[in-house]
């Protein structure tokens, strides 16, 4: 064996696997539970698969920072400048979710210190106020019911009424985005937003203002949430 190489590992101090192993076996657990908190307490989103991974492999990889920094604080300061380099390439969806990532960290921190009775405490007093402030599902529900409705109907003021009034029955909140005339003045042209209310649908909103005689066309344009 290369006398470089010996050196290099007849220097380092033993190593503990009884305790590396129970403090990865503890972040890897708690890892996964605060992936789960997270699940249960936040709306999905497109990327909810890939934080929740995230959150796990945070936890286990700085239980194994914290087991290789020690009470050495040279080796502190030469990870920080390493770790520096990283950074989130992906925009972190909201605070909450920031909130998650600290939690991670700090659960990590907590195994890799050997303080197992702190890190089960810290999830469980986490958890609970992650579980007390939850997402509402029906402000998800709401966001992602909105819509753009395009009428085209004869040039009648009762017949616009009676089309407000089945819009308004049918959504949480409306407002006219746009008004104007087509075919040469012949035919109105009315674009609502609206806010689907909870008991209708977007078909049945289409098949109301369908079935309305003078309404010429109907076209309904989901808004996707830009969150």
């Amino acid at each position: 064996m290369p006398e470089w190489l010996s050196s290099g590992l007849l220097k380092g101090s033993p190593v503990n696997w009884q305790l590396v192993l129970t403090s990865l076996t503890l972040s890897l657990t708690m890892g996964v539970l605060i992936g789960q908190i997270h699940q249960r307490t936040r709306q999905p989103h497109a990327a909810s698969a890939s934080f929740h991974a995230t959150l796990v492999l945070l936890t286990v990889l700085i239980t194994l920072v914290t087991q290789v920094i020690g009470d050495n604080v040279a080796r502190a300061f030469s990870l920080v400048g390493a770790l520096s380099i990283v950074r989130f390439r992906t925009v972190v969806r909201d605070t909450k979710d920031t909130a998650f990532v600290i939690f991670a960290v700090v659960i990590g921190m907590c195994a890799g210190a050997g303080q197992p009775v702190l890190a089960l405490l810290g999830t469980v007093l986490v958890g609970g106020v992650a579980a007390l402030y939850h997402d509402r599902l029906a402000v998800s529900e709401q966001r992602h019911s909105i819509y753009l409705v395009t009428l085209k109907l004869g040039w009648s003021k009762d017949l616009e009424q009676e089309v407000g009034k089945i819009i308004a029955s049918m959504s949480q909140s409306y407002e006219v985005e746009s008004l104007s005339t087509v075919r040469q003045g012949a035919a109105l042209e009315i674009v609502y937003r609206i806010q689907i209310a909870a008991h209708a649908s977007p078909r049945e909103v289409l098949d109301r203002l369908s079935r309305s005689e003078g309404v010429q066309s109907v076209e309904l344009k989901h808004i996707p949430d830009e969150v």
